[in-house]
């Protein structure tokens, strides 16, 4: 789910190198429609949908020399995920869209590879408890996720995590400079390669929030055994840290393919042609703690997680309007938090959401972050 986005496009490229060991069953996307047509023509797979169902013409005219079934609309992604050949399923959809689906597959009974870390944040209860209903394995593809997987030996024995952030492109710039930064500006991450929704969420530290919030419903943690380290080189991927004292790190260069490859062979690891980590180019490994007064999108998602409920739903919506509006020139860069603080403090707040009150506070955060634009 989401095979034109920077994780869906990069799976493929896994999944070309493998072609013994993984088949693609089903693409989608929303709107990039020409890029989904030339991937349909590489891996011929049993079905395409877009989401954006304008496009479904163009589509369907593209691929009728093939034997590929085409839909069209957010239904038919939620529907195709329960189909009988498939094993699992790649949630790299962006945003809120991807709960729905991710929800479908699991009550399918697919293991999930979970790229789509909105979905963790605004309903993680319900997804863990959908999980161990239906016997599913959620098996991260956030590089971050997937460190603290690869270095866990026992649950019981975590002391704390360590999740690793470069600090993006602002990481020393000026609190006052911050007011004036363009998009141009927050789209250049200096470390990693993503579209841009995900590269200003990791430029205003939302990002790395969202994965707090996202590693206490995929590992078990209170929000005081989650910490947050910038380390400018990403080369550590995240720790873990025991109750002995003793600490595991999973070290890597940046490139996402990893995680996605060990999300797909879990248990084993495959043999890569990928460039390995030369320590001699990397003889100095810092960090620092995040500048919460620089960065108040992460302070706002521990708050989040401190209220739970249908907060962290709050906090995704106004997040999305207000990075689209940015991105769109129509507030400032410091705005964005403006916009989501002002957001949860007013928007109503349930303790124990059903799936059902997740979306209307989802509707209403939207429409109350828009006064605010």
């Amino acid at each position: 789910m989401g095979s034109t986005g920077s994780i869906g496009t990069q799976a493929l490229e896994v999944i070309a190198a493998y072609p013994d060991r993984f088949e693609v069953y089903a693409l989608t996307a929303n709107n990039q429609v020409d890029l989904l047509i030339r991937q349909a023509r590489v891996f011929q797979p049993e079905a395409v949908i877009i989401g954006n169902e304008i496009h479904y013409t163009k589509l369907k005219e593209a691929l009728k020399d093939l034997p590929i079934k085409v839909y069209a609309g957010m239904d038919a992604i939620a529907q195709i995920v329960e189909s009988e050949p498939i094993d699992m399923v790649l949630t790299a959809m962006v945003g809120y869209s991807g709960l729905r689906p991710t929800m479908q597959a699991i009550k399918a009974g697919k293991a999930i590879a979970l790229a789509n870390k909105e979905t963790m944040v605004v309903a993680g209860e319900i997804i863990n408890a959908l999980a161990l209903e239906y016997r599913v394995p959620i098996l991260p593809v956030d590089s971050e996720h997937s460190a603290i997987f690869q270095c866990i030996e026992s649950y019981n024995s975590i002391e704390k995590i360590i999740l690793t952030a470069s600090g993006g492109p602002f990481r020393k710039t000026a609190l006052r400079d911050l007011m004036h930064v363009t998009k141009r500006e927050a789209l250049k991450h200096p470390n990693w390669d993503m579209g841009a929704k995900i590269t200003i969420d990791s430029a205003s530290m939302m990002n790395k929030g969202f994965e707090v919030i996202e590693a206490k419903w995929l590992f078990g943690l209170r929000p005081d055994q989650i910490e947050v380290m910038v380390h400018p080189q990403s080369i550590i991927h995240s720790m873990v840290q025991f109750q002995d004292g003793s600490v595991k790190a999973q070290l890597g260069l940046p490139d996402m393919k990893l995680p996605i490859l060990y999300a797909f062979s879990y248990p084993e690891r495959l043999l890569t042609n990928y460039p390995r980590l030369d320590f001699r180019r990397f003889s100095q490994l810092t960090f620092e703690e995040p500048d919460l007064k620089r960065f108040r999108n992460l302070q706002l998602a521990y708050k989040a997680l401190a209220k739970g409920g249908t907060m962290p739903c709050t906090l995704n919506a106004a997040n999305e309007i207000a990075v689209d509006a940015f991105l769109k020139d129509r507030i400032g860069f410091l705005e964005m938090s403006d916009v989501i603080e002002k957001t949860m403090n007013i928007v109503g707040f349930l303790q124990n959401p059903t799936y059902e009150d997740y979306v209307e506070v989802d509707a209403e955060a939207r429409k109350r972050a828009l006064q605010f634009i």
